[in-house]
């Protein structure tokens, strides 16, 4: 068993070294160099659907369809970003981020997905980027964050191999307009996510079903980050280069051989499987041998297509997940122990709130040879806001972030070369399958009048990322 086998496959109840949440952190703690950053993605913050050549994508569609998004919402409108930008960004400034991670809309830039260049797209980011710079906050692009134009889903989208290609010149596009002024990109946000969710389960765009979907879409995903890696490295001068992986450390439920090989697939799954082919690893068939069914989908050189040396790997971690072993779910042959009912506590998502598990995540992935540095690319929470007069106080969300920042200072200090952090997310926004019902902001919207409130969250990281005063 390796190293990080073994971390994943404690039970629940093994004993680790708990986080200190009591303790007062502060931003020197993490060093000058420690970057600090918010995080969105078009879809959820533009709006602006319609407008200046922008095509359909396919969360447009699937949010179309009946039942399919929470209260039957629409990102039609969502927080007007595109038209409130610049307001948005001098908000960035007033938090004190000196990053601003963002996604680029592909059905924006390529209407079809491939093509004719929709150059409204390419003036809106170039607009963009610029204001950033001229508020000294560093641009960081997201090059894919779930929003594939419709009109390559009706091609088969991710299940179709020729994404590769469509993805390679899409990145080739926003490289040339963007590579000028950004130095900092990351390839895909979650991938994992578009192939269960998307593909596998159906809860998320385009909302297919199927297990044998699965294997090709994370075969031509894998192939797109390391291409993606390649193509930025050869047009963008200094560039530095990353991929965004969601990760949970992983506990079996139990000590029994059945939980602990549970643990290992939902960890190979969750954790392994996009980091691992990009290292040279391949997919890690070992802990989960249905894997080995994506030879079918690998072609003659790929095993080297999907390597690529990436300058930092960015770890997105929400909870902790605690598994068993079950004969109701085929092919993985486990399923999730909850946290409401292992009376732990939770986020207005139902999601376990563990610092620890953020201390742990970042451990198993520094025993990686090949990762050069960590970026903690996204990390937040959902909570009910209360409202008292023109103040929007979320104490649970200060105390989340407060947590997990201490994990993370732990982890620095026990040897992770962890290098930034990225809070999720800016402002209210549309949460996917969960319509406006759930919101992560530091930022209040409210999403009739557009107005934006500060919530103490907010003005928590503006007093922790406050300049220190010099003599």
């Amino acid at each position: 068993m390796t190293e990080i086998e073994s971390i994943a496959t404690q039970p629940a109840s093994a004993g680790t070294d708990q986080i200190d949440t009591e303790s007062i952190i502060s931003k020197e703690d993490f060093g000058s160099d420690f970057r600090w950053g918010v995080a969105t993605a078009a879809y959820q913050i533009e709006g602006a659907v319609n407008e200046d050549g922008r095509a359909d994508c396919n969360w447009d569609v699937f949010a179309r369809q009946s039942g399919k998004i929470k209260n039957r919402d629409q990102a039609t409108l969502a927080c007007d970003f595109y038209h409130r930008y610049e307001e948005d960004l001098e908000l960035v400034q007033s938090l004190g981020f000196k990053q601003f991670r963002f996604s680029i809309s592909w059905s924006r830039i390529l209407p079809d997905g491939f093509g004719k260049v929709n150059q409204k797209g390419i003036d809106f980011y170039n607009k963009l980027i610029d204001k950033c710079l001229s508020l000294d906050i560093e641009p960081w692009i997201t090059l894919y964050h779930w929003d594939l134009p419709q009109a390559l889903e009706v091609l088969g989208g991710w299940k179709n191999r020729k994404v590769v290609e469509w993805f390679a010149d899409y990145t080739r596009i926003c490289t040339t307009a963007f590579g000028d002024r950004v130095r900092s990109w990351i390839v895909l946000n979650e991938p994992m996510a578009v192939a269960g969710l998307g593909y596998t389960t159906g809860l998320h765009a385009p909302g297919k079903k199927g297990i044998w979907n699965f294997l090709p879409v994370v075969h031509h995903l894998a192939l797109c980050q390391a291409e993606g890696g390649r193509i930025i490295r050869d047009n963008v001068a200094n560039s530095y280069i990353g991929t965004a992986i969601s990760c949970s450390y992983v506990h079996a439920f139990s000590e029994s051989a059945r939980d602990v090989s549970a643990a290992k697939r939902a960890d190979a799954l969750m954790n392994r499987l996009f980091i691992e082919p990009a290292l040279g690893l391949g997919y890690p068939s070992d802990a989960f041998p249905f894997l080995k069914n994506i030879n079918a989908y690998m072609l003659e050189g790929d095993a080297e297509k999907l390597k690529f040396d990436f300058d930092f790997i960015g770890l997105q971690n929400y909870f902790s997940v605690v598994v068993k072993h079950s004969y109701l779910a085929p092919v993985v042959w486990l399923k999730e122990v909850p946290a409401k009912l292992r009376n732990v506590p939770t986020t207005a998502m139902g999601w376990e709130v563990n610092p620890d598990g953020m201390y742990q995540i970042l451990k198993q992935f520094e025993k990686y040879k090949g990762i050069k540095e960590i970026i903690v690319s996204e990390n937040g929470a959902a909570f009910e806001d209360v409202f008292f007069e023109n103040d929007v106080s979320d104490t649970k969300r200060v105390v989340f972030f407060q947590s997990y920042l201490a994990a993370i200072l732990k982890a620095k200090q026990d040897g992770v070369n962890v290098k930034g952090y990225f809070a999720w997310t800016l402002m209210d926004n549309f949460e996917w399958a969960e319509g406006y019902s759930a919101r992560f902001g530091l930022v209040f919207v409210d999403f009739k009048s557009q107005e934006r409130v500060v919530k103490d969250s907010g003005k928590w990281f503006a007093g922790f990322l406050k300049e220190a005063k010099t003599c």
